[in-house]
């Protein structure tokens, strides 16, 4: 299907509609970074230049753009939120094409992708979604696909278990097949390619799910609703959302998450229209165009930047772009669920994969015929990993230059920053304490500002820590240094100081060389690189604390740092899906019959 044979019915944006958003967007971005760029120049160079200053300005520079590009998706989502009755909607008008009552007939996959995971939680999130489907009676369209890249034999072992007993118990009512590549190439992107090939023909689309991936039986209905309404659209992509978790780090990770992602991705898709994200899971996929027009190419060169390509889910996204096809992501919160890393370590080894991944699109940014969105897209992931060393070596470059400042400036420049940097969640946040069913989901004012004051806290800590991990890591990246594609680790019963030492000693020592060169010289400006210091120096304690499981649970039973599916007026209406989730955050735990 090619651009020019759409069709625009009633429920949907024109095409012109779209272009002046999008011009729109590149202008205020624009006029933002260049005004940010100048202010920054007046702060540096009050009394002439010099090369510090100039290499501190390009630093600055390669930062604002993401910086800039949060900040007015937040205030784009704010407006959305506070003005407009159905924003969902007008942003995504292809939500209005089905009222959830059409009947469906086309075959989809539920394509569910492991590498060596823990079984039982495996077993766990299967069994829920698959009884979760029967009840809804329309099992008979689905068939479960196990498509295991494992290499250990006692896991694979296991995995075989487990397949034999979903067929037992599900087979009559829905598919149930699983497969073992014997080698893991092309990760996980070779595995959904060798599956779309070789065993999906009987299927019309495929929802891609991960290991830790949970779906509600009524979100994976109306992924398949809104497909066959809408013969355009190749994906949507669900926002997805952190489920109940023991974890300090991952209960306020997660609760950071919830306030921040329904402005970020409401104003993101508000100019992105069809050229929107895909995650790479909890994702309904269109097979046909997948399979003949999303193929990745292997880049030239070895690992880690040549090779397979890790992050695979942008580039597929601008193919099925390229292919003439919508690429949407569905705004809604609730329905569709990921487990977030449980400790610091396990949040950075994840990020760094990432990383590599991203750092791989320099080799893609001249793909042939993508459109235009697709490419900035491309370039935005880059950004996204190139942000941090720039922002570390704008802070080096300062503490070797001996110029004079404009403190004042450099003081509005500071608060600018921060503000637009934590825009998204402040956006949220006060959307949320506006609105009274959704502040009394987080458990009513006090508890959410409370949370939000934590959350402000435990960004500002992880935030150098990640940015000096990813700067080790791009600047390792030409010497060979990779992470590859490991498993994820889903739980954690905590980390023991050795591991914490080990993992986060050089970050310590970088936090006292800053703060022993502050004080030789006696800069009184010390408070600008205070947050900074303050993450370095207590990543090791920070780290441990955070894992700690116990204190998790302690935070979950006072209702702390909260989402909405853990209150009780979320829980009398949800679906036994999340009761085990409940079970394990804290001593006493939810045993409702819903």
């Amino acid at each position: 299907m090619k651009s020019s044979d759409r069709v625009i019915s009633g429920n949907e944006i024109h095409p012109n509609g779209l272009l002046f958003r999008r011009a729109a967007f590149f202008m205020i971005v624009t006029t933002t970074v260049l005004f940010l760029i100048a202010l920054m120049a007046l702060t540096l160079f009050p009394s002439g230049i010099d090369v510090w200053g100039i290499l501190m300005l390009i630093c600055f520079a390669l930062t604002a753009p993401m910086t800039v590009i949060g900040f007015w998706h937040a205030v784009i989502g704010l407006g959305l939120m506070l003005f407009v009755r159905n924003p969902e909607a007008t942003v995504a008008p292809f939500l209005q094409s089905v009222v959830g009552d059409e009947p469906i007939v086309k075959k989809t996959a539920l394509a569910i992708c492991i590498r060596n995971e823990e079984v039982g939680r495996l077993k766990r999130n299967l069994h829920l979604m698959l009884n979760g489907l029967i009840e809804t009676k329309c099992n008979a369209i689905f068939h479960l696909y196990i498509l295991s890249d494992t290499n250990i034999p006692e896991v694979s072992r296991l995995e075989e278990n487990l397949s034999r007993e979903l067929q037992d118990k599900f087979g009559a009512l829905i598919g149930v097949t699983y497969r073992r590549r014997q080698t893991n190439e092309g990760f996980k992107a070779g595995n959904i390619r060798e599956f779309c090939e070789c065993h999906a023909a009987d299927n019309e689309y495929m929802i891609v799910l991960d290991a830790d991936s949970v779906m509600t039986p009524a979100s994976m209905l109306r992924l398949v609703r809104i497909m066959q309404s809408n013969a355009r659209i190749g994906i949507v992509q669900t926002l997805v959302t952190g489920l109940p978790s023991p974890s300090v780090f991952a209960r306020i990770f997660q609760f950071g998450m919830r306030l921040g992602m329904r402005s970020y991705t409401l104003g993101a898709a508000s100019w992105q229209g069809d050229c929107g994200p895909y995650w790479g899971h909890n994702a309904i996929i269109r097979l046909e165009p997948f399979t003949k027009e999303c193929h990745l190419p292997v880049l030239k060169g070895e690992p880690p930047l040549g090779g397979h390509i890790l992050s695979h889910d942008q580039i597929e996204a601008v193919l099925m772009r390229r292919a003439g096809y919508d690429v949407r992501v569905m705004p809604l919160e609730g329905g569709s669920y990921e487990e977030t890393p449980p400790t610091l370590l396990e949040f950075i080894r994840r990020d760094l994969r990432w990383c590599q991944g991203n750092m791989q699109y320099f080799k893609l940014i001249g793909l042939p015929d993508l459109k235009i969105i697709s490419r900035v897209q491309i370039l935005l992931a880059i950004a996204l990993y190139t942000s941090a060393p720039a922002w570390l070596f704008f802070m080096l470059f300062g503490m070797l230059r001996h110029a004079a400042v404009d403190e004042a400036l450099g003081l509005l420049m500071l608060s600018l920053t921060l503000s637009m940097t934590f825009a998204p969640k402040l956006s949220t946040l006060l959307a949320v304490l506006m609105n009274q069913k959704q502040r009394k989901s987080f458990g009513g004012g006090r508890k959410i500002l409370t949370g939000a004051i934590i959350e402000l806290i435990f960004s500002m800590l992880v935030g150098p820590i990640a940015a000096v991990s990813v700067t080790m890591f791009v600047l390792g990246l030409p010497f060979g240094r990779q992470i590859g594609w490991t498993t994820q680790l889903r739980e954690s019963d905590g980390l023991t100081w050795s591991t914490a030492f080990m993992a986060l000693w050089f970050h310590g020592l970088i936090g006292l060389g800053v703060a022993y060169w502050f004080w030789t010289k006696e800069i009184n400006a010390w408070w600008i690189v205070a947050p900074f210091l303050a993450s370095l120096l207590t990543a090791i304690p920070f780290a441990v604390i955070t894992a700690s499981r116990p204190l998790g649970r302690l935070l979950a039973t006072i209702s702390m740092c909260a989402i909405p599916e853990e209150h009780p007026m979320f829980i009398a209406s949800a679906p036994a899906l999340f009761t085990p989730f409940y079970d394990g955050i804290t001593e006493n735990p939810v045993r409702e019959s819903f």
